[in-house]
């Protein structure tokens, strides 16, 4: 009886691979770990993230602004090179809102999210003039306290949890109690009241789910989000200005994971739009992405300290882990393990495979960054490459745990 053939990793392509080396940002994996001074580091292809936004361009209705959700990865660098790319950004902090701004980002093209933001944070959006998505009443009423203080009117938008989820998303961010935003049904009275206070009103940000692979679900939850709108404009006290529909754009992780078709998305999101500008003249349509626009574009290195054998299974110890990557170990929302794509980054196809376990330094058994993986026979000295780590790598780790210091962060 044959058994079914076991699901591989989508093609990890984006990279070329030179005698047997990954290239990334035209420099091969070696001479890249020399420049970058020690392992473990992060690189990401500046040429990548490029190619990443024209795809979208080449597919996405002209009228669509592209915003790239700074909390994906928001080293500096990253930062500064897509705020000359995109049309806008969306921080979640007062932290990610100074480097914004510090990459010269104007403030009509910054947006504010997030469900606790504080006196400070609040205080900080007012003074920069960005425009900040409320996710509660209370917050509506701290912000325009604070505006009325300071004799400012403070430009929001409202987040709305809808009555809807996106089907078949990594990570549901709407339908159901949800922490983000106010939920549909009660928008219509906090529309009333933000008509009596120093707030001006931009529109709304409706976000139902995140790392999405399937464009139909993706379409279906992009059309149930344009109905949400036009209905909540009709009690609106301006006219929406900005429509922003999230994103939910994902990119393959996992064994069987597929590609999402842009163009596909594309031309859904065309239909979905007809006759919107008519109904809503004034409106900017947004879409919100992070890890589509950056998390192909990294790469996670590391190097092997030890190779062992315990009761007959081959264990490749490294440097390097969840604490700089806990997404990669399966720690960062996933109900059941998989792995990331990984390879021995200097010795990609090798002659010579086996099948082996990397783990990292740390005294847990959670330090894991691959499980039983087919890979090239390393040694002692190699480096280790966990792909798809551009995004939610090393500001979602736990970098202070058991003290290890922190890698290094390059774009090449």
């Amino acid at each position: 009886m044959n058994r079914p053939a076991r699901p591989v990793h989508a093609p990890m392509d984006q990279f070329p691979v030179l005698d047997d080396c990954l290239v990334v940002g035209g420099v091969p994996l070696p001479e890249l770990a020399r420049r970058a001074g020690r392992t473990p580091f992060y690189a990401y292809d500046r040429r990548l993230i490029i190619e990443r936004v024209e795809l979208l361009r080449t597919h996405l209705p002209r009228r669509v602004h592209i915003h790239y959700a700074m909390k994906a990865n928001p080293m500096p660098e990253v930062v500064s090179h897509l705020a000359g790319l995109v049309d806008g950004l969306d921080v979640a902090s007062a932290g990610e809102l100074r480097v914004a701004l510090d990459a010269g980002v104007q403030p009509e093209g910054i947006s504010f999210a997030g469900p606790g933001k504080t006196e400070a944070d609040l205080e900080a959006a007012l003074a920069a003039g960005i425009v900040v998505n409320l996710e509660s009443e209370g917050e509506m009423e701290r912000l325009a306290a604070i505006a009325s203080r300071r004799g400012a009117r403070a430009r929001v938008n409202v987040r709305v949890n809808p009555d809807f989820e996106l089907k078949s998303s990594g990570m549901k961010m709407g339908g159901g109690p949800k922490p983000f935003g106010v939920d549909a049904e009660r928008v219509p009275a906090m529309l009333h009241r933000m008509g009596e206070l120093r707030l001006e009103f931009q529109g709304f940000h409706i976000f139902s789910g995140a790392q999405n692979l399937r464009a139909d679900a993706i379409a279906e939850a992009q059309r149930k989000s344009v109905e949400l709108a036009l209905r909540l404009a009709q009690h609106a006290p301006g006219p929406v200005r900005i429509l922003n529909i999230g994103g939910g754009f994902g990119i393959p992780y996992f064994p069987g994971d597929g590609r999402l078709d842009v163009a596909l998305v594309g031309r859904n999101l065309a239909a979905i739009l007809e006759g919107l500008e008519a109904r809503l003249p004034q409106a900017q349509v947004v879409l919100e992405l992070g890890r589509f626009l950056v998390g192909e574009a990294g790469v996670y290195v590391c190097r092997v300290i030890d190779r062992k054998i315990s009761r007959g299974h081959c264990f490749l110890v490294t440097d390097g882990g969840l604490h700089h990557h806990l997404a990669a170990s399966g720690n960062f929302g996933q109900v059941v393990r998989k792995n990331y794509p990984v390879v021995v980054g200097n010795r990609v196809r090798g002659a010579q495979r086996e099948i082996v376990s990397v783990v990292g330094p740390l005294c847990t058994p959670l330090d894991l960054l691959a499980d039983n993986m087919e890979m090239a026979k390393a040694d002692v000295g190699d480096l280790i490459a966990v792909f798809q780590s551009g995004a939610y790598g090393l500001t979602a780790s736990p970098t202070a745990f058991l003290g290890h210091p922190p890698p290094v962060e390059i774009l090449v």
